[in-house]
Parts: structure tokens; C-alpha cells; sequence
């Protein structure tokens, strides 16, 4: 798949800029100057791919701005090899960049055709993650435990199932609240009977619906 050396000095601007805005985690910067966002675009929006801001994909979702994916990321504190569960594949860029920062990364998708089309991305640029068509609700128990879970999409509450499935000492992040706000929300895992919350900032994100897609 092509990459041009005129994205690759974009990216390299995207990650500057990134920094200004207060991204300090070098991991983080690293993956998001490594993937090539503009091949997980639609074809009519590739020119604006290093653009800070979200754009629209299938199935009226969309492609975060990369400062929410590296906020995220950078919140998520992801170590290499940690088993990272991600809920909502969407395009599968922010799967590439945790892939990049070297997780064993698990993602599930509810959307069929964004799960096929994030699959066949994912397999061309080389990144190998766990993609799994189904409810993010439920999370991927057989799979449990994680070190970390990422929710990409807004909730209106937290899924027990998915703090169920955090190890002890994990960390979660997803963005809660209501469908024109939510606060990025980290849960940290101190003991089966003990979580930490903390907020960091408001955001807004699609909303996270309950179920498995038809197919």
C-alpha cells in the first residue's frame, strides 16, 4: 500500500504539532509518526488525512482526531506486550497505533463492514492484532484478562463486564456521558473491590450501542 515520502513529512508535522498540544509520550509519538492514516481514509478525504480533526467512515462512524487517538493512547500507559482489549475497531487506525507501541491487541467491532474493511488495512500494513465481530459490551472475556481496555465510542455508563475483564492493576480508559458530551474517564484497578476514577477533559465521540451488528 503506498506511503509517499510527502505523508511521511506530513506525519512527521501531525506529531509536532502533537507535542505543542501536550502529548509527551514518545511511544505514543512514535506510533502515530509510523501509521499511515491516510490508508485507513476514504479514497475522497485522503488529502485532509494529516489534518488534527475526525472525518466520516462507513457506517456513519468515524476516524478520530489523531490528538483524541494519542490523549488516549498517552492516558492508556500501554507497555509492549501488554494485552490491550479495544472496544470499537472503527477504521482500525487507533488499532494500528497500539499495535505500533507493541500491545498484543484484541479489538472488537460490531459493525460487519467496518470490521472486513479494517481487517484487510490492518493485514496489508502488516499489523497482526485479534479482530473480532461482536458486542463491545460483552467485552472478550474468553480472552480475559487485560492489562488495559480502551473504549473508542461514548457510553453512557461504564460496562461492568468490561472492569470485570481489567486485571488488577489495569487501566481503562473510555469517554462517559451523554451523546453531545462525555469526559474521558480512567479507571485504574487497585483490587477486585477497588477502582480508582479520575477525568480528563471532555470530549465527543459516537455513542457506544449495546449489541452485535447485523451482518
Amino acid at each position: 500500500m503506498s506511503d509517499q515520502l510527502r505523508y511521511k513529512g506530513l506525519r512527521e508535522k501531525l506529531v509536532e504539532d502533537l507535542r505543542k498540544k501536550g502529548i509527551t509520550d514518545e511511544r505514543v509519538l512514535s506510533a502515530m509518526g509510523e501509521v499511515p492514516r491516510h490508508l485507513f481514509m476514504e479514497s475522497g478525504l485522503i488529502q485532509f488525512a494529516y489534518k488534527d480533526q475526525a472525518f466520516p467512515i462507513a457506517a456513519g462512524q468515524t476516524i478520530s482526531q489523531p490528538y483524541t487517538v494519542a490523549f488516549q493512547s498517552q492516558l492508556l500507559e500501554v507497555q509492549p506486550r501488554h494485552r490491550v482489549l479495544e472496544i470499537g475497531t472503527g477504521s482500525g487506525y487507533q488499532a494500528a497505533v497500539l499495535v505500533a507501541m507493541g500491545a498484543s491487541l484484541f479489538s472488537v467491532e460490531r459493525q460487519r463492514v467496518l470490521f472486513l474493511k479494517a481487517k484487510s488495512i490492518l493485514e496489508k500494513l502488516n499489523y497482526h492484532p485479534g479482530l473480532f465481530f461482536g458486542d463491545g459490551y460483552a467485552g472478550l472475556p474468553t480472552y480475559a484478562p487485560f492489562d488495559r481496555i480502551l473504549v473508542t465510542c461514548g457510553a453512557e455508563s461504564v460496562p461492568e463486564a468490561l472492569l470485570r475483564q481489567l486485571k488488577i492493576g489495569g487501566r481503562m480508559v473510555i469517554p462517559v456521558g451523554g451523546p453531545s458530551e462525555q469526559k474521558m474517564t480512567l479507571y485504574v484497578k487497585i483490587s477486585e473491590n477497588v477502582i480508582e476514577r479520575s477525568e480528563h477533559g471532555a470530549f465527543i465521540f459516537v455513542p457506544m450501542v449495546e449489541g452485535k451488528a447485523k451482518k
